[in-house]
């Protein structure tokens, strides 16, 4: 996914500003590289992996051996030799397991391949949140007539979340969005954010004009237009 140049976010500005001429309502645009640094998906799958470690000692032909009981060995020499090789056993059994903890959280913290293990209701959800955070962070639910609309995009898992204000909710049916959200989504799945948001700004504008329209001399400009970009998490 290829980030949002200035020119991507200067055209995405320009169309939240002549949406915004046209009615009341607010369009507010964030993007991110990844809405969560997803830490627990390395841990899990290296901790998963490095239960498989006894399996592959077995698997390898490891084994505890038992002295034959009619060598002319003592009792005391035979358990010495069976506690020897339990115990070369669990050393093997813990240092395979280390190693395999070690070298899997190494690569599954690679950005694409921790992404790619994560799963998709983890990443829907962490997305979710952190559209749901910014929308109060940015006092979109503090407009005059309520009438903001967040649209977030998260280019690493190539999600977006639109949140609707109450003032708009209360006149607009939910599934009325679900042109500029696929807008959004088609526009992430092509790899061209710039795409996804200049479709889903002029949708939502379209909405928001037929439902909320501008008046003449009334109609201030309650949030920045500009392209809000986070950091990551």
């Amino acid at each position: 996914m290829k980030h949002l140049t200035p020119a991507d976010l200067a055209a995405v500005e320009a169309a939240v500003r002549d949406a915004e001429s046209r009615t009341t309502g607010e369009i507010y645009c964030v993007v991110t590289e990844e809405s969560s640094h997803y830490g627990e998906t390395a841990i899990a799958w290296a901790a998963g992996v490095a239960l498989l470690g006894p399996a592959l000692l077995l698997l390898a032909g490891i084994e505890v051996t038992i002295p034959d009981p009619f060598a002319t060995w003592s009792a005391s020499d035979v358990g010495a030799a069976i506690g020897s090789a339990v115990r070369r056993a669990l050393i093997g059994a813990i240092v395979t397991q280390g190693v395999l903890f070690v070298v899997t959280a190494l690569i599954a913290s690679i950005p694409p391949v921790r992404r790619f293990l994560t799963p998709r209701s983890l990443k829907r959800l962490r997305v979710q949140r952190r559209a749901a955070e910014q929308f109060t962070a940015k006092n979109l639910h503090l407009t005059r007539e309520r009438t903001g609309v967040l649209i977030y995009v998260s280019l690493g898992e190539r999600m977006a979340e639109l949140i609707a204000d109450e003032g708009i909710a209360d006149h607009v049916d939910p599934h009325i969005w679900d042109k500029a959200m696929a807008a959004l989504t088609e526009g992430l799945r092509r790899g061209d954010a710039e795409a996804g948001f200049l479709g889903a700004v002029k949708l939502c504008g379209e909405v928001l004009a037929e439902k909320f329209p501008a008046r003449e001399g009334d109609n201030p400009d309650e949030l920045p237009d500009a392209v809000v970009v986070l950091p990551k998490p």
